[in-house]
């Protein structure tokens, strides 16, 4: 019996490409880039594989199913990186695409519904591709044109500029639609004149009697809000005597606020001027749409302001 070793199995291209579905075009450029080198030649110089192709053209297989390119590819077959390292570059590659295609979804469902033109669709896509700092330097570009110069509150300018949208990994249709309009909104040249001008004209309204505390404000605020839901779920309508008393406790308040006014007809016109020019329906659409985008609870000052104006002009 002959006590040589038996040789090595080696497998053609062919055969190969019979073993593993892959066709001859494929392994032999796989060959030439180095992933899947031959183990040798026959005399007529036609390559041979040993056993391990087999393995090698299994991940290699894998590996590209998943998006990863050959070089990085050789060097995970030579050590150089591990499949862990790879796989997480990868996962997050596409969590990338996952959340650009979610984002391309929503945009192609907002021009749907809008039934937008081609202009209005380049438009939106735009909007809604926009980075965080791009968001941020839009919203700030909005305060300083509506805002600059005047002496307003800087805990109030600080509020706005910190209120950036931050469109979700996944938004919603909602959430598209919403920053789309709330991005042509703060653009809008009449809305930031129409801001400037309230906030001119509440900084001359209150100049006598100083700035309230921002503290004391947001008070107030909350008592309103609290009050006038109460009033409107008990069914009590802004014309009633049953009214009466809300609008006693709120103008008593808002008198304390602003130095001690007292109440007269003289304050409560004052009163209901300033808060007709401070209750504009498109500061609070503002609002409103960034709750939608940024998930935060909606806001509801306007229609307790709307209630107690009301109030105010029956006496």
């Amino acid at each position: 019996m002959d006590d040589d070793t038996t040789p090595s199995t080696f497998y053609s291209i062919g055969e190969l490409a019979r073993l593993t579905g892959l066709t001859v075009k494929t392994i032999r450029f796989w060959s030439d880039e180095g992933v899947v080198p031959p183990a040798d030649r026959t005399p007529a110089g036609y390559r041979l594989y040993g056993q391990d192709a087999l393995a090698r053209l299994g991940l290699v297989r894998t590996l590209r199913e998943l998006g990863v390119g050959l070089t990085v590819i050789r060097q995970v077959l030579e050590r150089e990186v591990t499949v862990a390292e790879v796989a997480a570059v990868h996962a997050e590659a596409l969590d990338t695409q996952i959340r650009t295609l979610r984002l391309r979804r929503a945009v192609l469902g907002a021009v749907a519904g809008r039934g937008s033109t081609p202009e209005e669709m380049e438009l939106m896509h735009k909007l809604a591709t926009l980075s965080e700092q791009e968001r941020r330097r839009l919203i700030n570009d909005f305060v300083d044109s509506a805002f600059e110069g005047l002496d307003v509150d800087p805990g109030f300018l600080t509020t706005l500029r910190n209120s950036v949208p931050e469109l979700p990994d996944d938004p919603t249709q909602a959430q598209i639609d919403a920053w789309v309009e709330l991005a042509e909104l703060v653009q809008d040249d009449g809305f930031r004149a129409d801001m400037r001008r309230a906030a001119a004209d509440q900084i001359a309204a209150t100049k006598e009697a100083g700035h309230p505390d921002a503290a004391a404000s947001k008070r107030l605020a909350t008592l309103i809000r609290e009050r006038v839901a109460a009033a409107r779920e008990a069914g009590i309508e802004p014309d009633s005597e049953a009214a009466r008393p809300v609008v006693d406790e709120l103008v008593r308040e808002c008198g304390e606020l602003l130095g001690g006014r007292e109440d007269d007809a003289e304050f409560r016109a004052w009163l209901r001027q300033r808060m007709e020019i401070g209750n504009d329906s498109r500061y609070e659409r503002y609002w409103r749409l960034l709750s939608v985008i940024n998930g935060w609870p909606a806001p509801d000052m306007g229609p307790a302001l709307d209630w107690l104006i009301a109030a105010l002009r029956t006496g």
